[in-house]
C-alpha cells in the first residue's frame, strides 16, 4: 500500500481525531504486509503504531531529521518481512545530509529505503518511499532522476517496490517516464492482471472523481507480478482516512 496519510491537524473538519478511528478501521480491515507513507507526523505515526495489530514495526525519521517534520515512514508485517538494512536519503544536491533541500524544491523532500528479507520464501526485496515536491517541475524531475540513480546501484537481481506520493499524473509527465524507462521500473497499476474502478487519487475531501489522475504509484522491478491493484474508497460515515486515496497492489515477487 501507498498511503498519504495527510499530516496530523487539530482543525475541523478533518482533524486526525476524526480521520484516525477511519485509518485504524481502513488498516486493519486490508492488513498489507507493506506500507509506504506520506506526511505523518511523528505522534501520528506512532498512533497508528498503537492502532495496529501488535505484529507491526515501522521505521523511519523526520524530513527535518530525528522527529522532526513530516516522514516517509514504512509499516510492515513482522510476521512476514524482517529488515535486513535501511538508510534515508535526502532529494537534493547533497543526499545524504538531514534536512538538505534543493533544484527549487518548496519544502524538504527525502527517500526512505529498506531491504527486507521475506520470511516465508527466505528471497529478498528493495523497497523504496518517497514523496516528491508538490510545486516544482524541475524538483520532481531531479529527484527521480536521483532516485533512478540510487535504484541502478542496487543488486540488480533482487525485487524493488517504490511508494509514493509523486504529485503528477502516471503517463505523460517526464518524472514517470524517468522512472518507468531509466529506473527499469513497472507501473504495477497498468501490469495489474484486475483492477478496481479507477479514481482520482487526491481528492481533497472533495467528492471523488471516477478515472481521475492517480499522482499515487506503485512501482516494481519487471520479474514482478502485479495479481490486483486497487485504489481505496474506504470510509466510514462519511468521512475519508486522508485526503488521498491509498493505492494498493497484490504482488508476486
Amino acid at each position: 500500500m501507498s498511503f498519504n496519510l495527510r499530516y496530523a491537524s487539530d482543525q475541523t473538519p478533518h482533524s486526525w481525531a476524526e480521520r484516525r478511528p477511519v485509518t485504524r478501521a481502513l488498516l486493519r480491515r486490508e492488513e498489507p504486509h507493506l506500507v509506504g507513507t506520506q506526511e505523518g507526523l511523528y505522534g501520528q505515526l506512532k498512533d497508528i503504531a498503537a492502532d495496529l495489530p501488535r505484529r507491526y514495526d515501522w521505521i523511519g525519521t523526520g524530513r527535518a531529521g530525528g522527529s522532526r517534520d513530516e516522514f516517509m515512514a514504512v509499516f510492515y508485517d513482522t510476521e512476514r518481512l524482517t529488515p535486513a538494512e535501511f538508510d534515508h536519503f535526502w532529494l537534493s544536491d547533497q543526499p545524504s545530509l538531514i534536512g538538505s533541500r534543493s533544484w527549487g524544491n518548496t519544502v524538504i523532500r527525502m527517500v526512505t529505503w529498506i531491504r527486507f528479507t521475506d520470511r516465508r520464501t527466505g528471497g529478498a526485496l528493495y523497497h523504496l518511499n518517497t514523496h516528491l515536491d508538490h510545486q516544482s517541475q524541475p524538483s520532481r524531475e531531479r529527484s527521480a532522476a536521483l532516485i533512478t540513480e540510487r535504484l541502478g546501484a542496487l543488486e540488480a537481481d533482487v525485487p524493488r517496490v517504490v511508494t509514493g506520493d509523486f504529485n503528477v499524473p502516471a503517463h505523460g509527465n517526464p518524472v514517470y517516464d524517468a522512472l518507468l524507462a531509466g529506473g527499469g521500473l513497472t507501473d504495477t497499476w497498468d501490469t495489474a492482471e484486475r483492477r478496481s474502478k479507477l479514481y482520482a487519487t487526491f481528492h481533497g475531501y472533495k467528492p471523488l472523481v471516477p478515472d481521475g489522475e492517480r499522482i499515487d504509484w506503485i512501482l516494481a522491478s519487471p520479474g514482478v507480478r502485479s495479481r490486483y491493484a486497487a485504489v481505496n474508497t474506504f470510509s466510514l460515515d462519511g468521512q475519508f482516512p486522508s485526503d488521498h486515496l491509498p493505492v494498493q497492489a497484490v504482488l508476486d515477487l
